[in-house]
């Protein structure tokens, strides 16, 4: 029982900080203005200009909508992997403009993410995934 209640939560934890962070970005503020704000600067390195693009909506887009697939536990592995892509591609940026950055934006999120890709996926049975699986 323990595990089933270890691996709600870890995926339910991550699901919310994505949501929440991708509501604030595409429901609150606007990706035109997330753009402005935190990925225009990117501009002026090395990146073209459609990559940072992509970048600002891949994070925001993929944030909402993984965030909220893990919340009700639908497609798991598929936003575990676009989540992954998200951090990565966080992680990059921020180490392109300085070498030393605060790693609070990526280590929580990693370090909930990782754990979920590793353990048998078995455990995860409180999802909408575990029970359309019984379905069938």
């Amino acid at each position: 029982m323990n595990r089933y209640a270890g691996m709600f939560l870890m995926r339910m934890m991550l699901g919310l900080i994505f949501f929440m962070q991708g509501w604030g970005k595409v429901v609150t503020w606007g990706v035109d203005n997330v753009y402005e704000k935190f990925f225009a600067a990117y501009e002026e390195t090395i990146l073209p200009v459609f990559v940072v693009k992509f970048a600002a909506w891949h994070t925001s887009f993929g944030e909402l909508i993984c965030g909220f697939l893990l919340i009700i536990g639908l497609f798991r592995y598929v936003s575990y992997y676009i989540l992954a892509s998200i951090l990565l591609i966080i992680s990059f940026g921020h180490g392109l403009t300085s070498p030393i950055w605060d790693l609070q934006h990526v280590f929580f999120r990693t370090a909930l993410l990782v754990p979920l890709l590793l353990l048998p996926k078995e455990w995860d049975k409180w999802s909408l995934d575990g029970l359309l699986k019984k379905g069938s």
